[in-house]
């Protein structure tokens, strides 16, 4: 919502300045107000710092003063050239050196509006960590090396000199190689196999700050609007060096050339692979990392501008039973056998790590069902040594300790744990079918 509101007042703002600067005063200050009003509305409702406020505030108090100053000049009958909204000072001539201050001023005012958009994208809070992710050993070495490795030992990644005694005994370096760190890397393979989870270990484990973006954040239906939001993605986390800026699905963002493709689309695939080069500015200290489950779809200029691409595969057998135990929990009271993890695990062959956290979701609400379903429980003696000496117990109604009982009847604190059984997992596995195929 924060990005919509400012978003919008961006461009209305946009509008104002242009038509102002055109004599066209009825519509400037009908823009100027609309702006203003975006403004408000990004500071009543969006999660802004004080700092983003301070940039906020005298911006909507200069947009509403140059309304109603346009407003009074059309009153009036004049038509005077005053082509921006701020009023604290008499602009006359537009090649005043004051004038000329104040444009600048201007300029940096919304320059920081636009780069406010990407406060939001900022992460964080992330719990996930390197040690969380299952397998993906070639993944997570990679991404240590480009994220965290350079920030932790900045001396190991600055390049090798030798010096030699030139004839006229001068010295000279030579440059014999350069270690440098990935500047960018591209996870791509099926979905549901963890690049994302392995953003959010990134988030967690560098120190850098972490920027997450969609194609929601760059895609504008304003004309030239979405270029210049990659732009400002880079100057964004060029301010904020060293950082990583994730680009989640980018094949929704860069898919291959086409004919039927806009020339829109076009423009923001340019600037994307200009801004990723760093033609105009440095890129050094910004480690740029994406995702994608169809490497095919995605323009092929824009997938070789990463430097190192890595494939995310289906987790293996062994992989696949960690993933089981994880997923169903070690606080979670189950009779699963150590030996049944294994035979979950050759059972489901070509299934991601999603598959099998669906189907263990699906496994531990199983025994809840069965609660709600129930009509007979018993009085069973508390394992624990804390709480009620008694608990009850769901139980057939055959059973000779059987009591008539629902569970809106029981105390939340009174019922004994259900236990997740093998039957349970192999019941939510047959519902569950891979996301990928064997042709896949």
């Amino acid at each position: 919502m924060q990005h919509d509101y400012l978003q919008k007042a961006i461009c209305f703002a946009d509008q104002a300045t242009t038509e102002d600067k055109a004599y066209n005063y009825e519509a400037a200050a009908q823009h100027y107000m609309t702006a203003a009003d975006w403004l408000m509305q990004t500071m009543k409702y969006g999660a802004l710092n004080v700092q983003m406020k301070q940039v906020i505030r005298p911006k909507v108090e200069s947009y509403v003063r140059r309304a109603e100053e346009i407003k009074e000049v059309l009153k009036n009958g004049s038509a005077k050239k005053k082509p921006i909204a701020n009023t604290s000072n008499e602009r006359g001539n537009a090649k005043d050196n004051k004038g000329n201050d104040d444009d600048e001023n201007n300029r940096d005012v919304n320059r920081k509006l636009r780069l406010l958009k990407f406060e939001h994208a900022i992460v964080t809070d992330m719990k996930v960590t390197f040690d969380d992710v299952i397998g993906l050993e070639q993944a997570k070495e990679a991404l240590k090396e480009a994220v965290i490795l350079p920030v932790k030992f900045p001396q190991h990644f600055q390049g090798i000199l030798l010096y030699n005694l030139y004839a006229f005994l001068m010295f000279f370096a030579v440059v014999l190689g350069k270690r440098k760190p990935w500047a960018s890397i591209l996870l791509y393979g099926p979905p549901g196999t963890g690049k994302s989870y392995l953003a959010k270990a990134v988030a967690s484990e560098c120190t850098r700050k972490f920027i997450s973006v969609t194609s929601s954040d760059l895609l504008s239906k304003w004309f030239g609007e979405s270029e210049r939001n990659v732009k400002d993605l880079f100057e964004f986390a060029r301010e904020r060096q060293s950082c990583v800026v994730f680009i989640d699905n980018i094949d929704g963002l860069f898919g291959q050339c086409h004919d039927t493709e806009s020339e829109s689309l076009k423009r923001v695939k340019t600037e994307f692979l200009v801004q990723m080069q760093g033609v105009e500015k440095d890129n050094s200290g910004v480690f740029i990392l994406a995702a994608t489950n169809m490497p095919w779809a995605l323009d092929t200029a824009i997938r070789r501008s990463f430097e190192k691409r890595i494939y995310i595969s289906l987790p293996d057998v062994n992989e696949r039973a960690a993933l089981f135990k994880i997923h169903v929990g070690t606080n979670t009271y189950h009779t699963i056998q150590e030996h049944e993890w294994m035979q979950l695990a050759q059972k489901t062959e070509y299934y991601s790590g999603v598959d099998i956290a669906v189907i263990c979701q699906e496994a531990l609400l199983r025994p809840v069902r069965r609660l709600c379903s129930a009509t007979h429980f018993k009085r069973v003696q508390n394992p624990k040594p804390n709480g009620p000496r008694q608990l009850w117990l769901v139980c057939s109604p055959e059973d000779p300790a059987a009591q008539e009982l629902t569970l809106d009847k029981i105390k939340s604190d009174e019922l004994y744990e259900p236990s997740v059984s093998m039957k349970d997992i192999e019941a939510a596995l047959a519902t569950q079918k891979p996301t990928v195929g064997k042709s896949d």
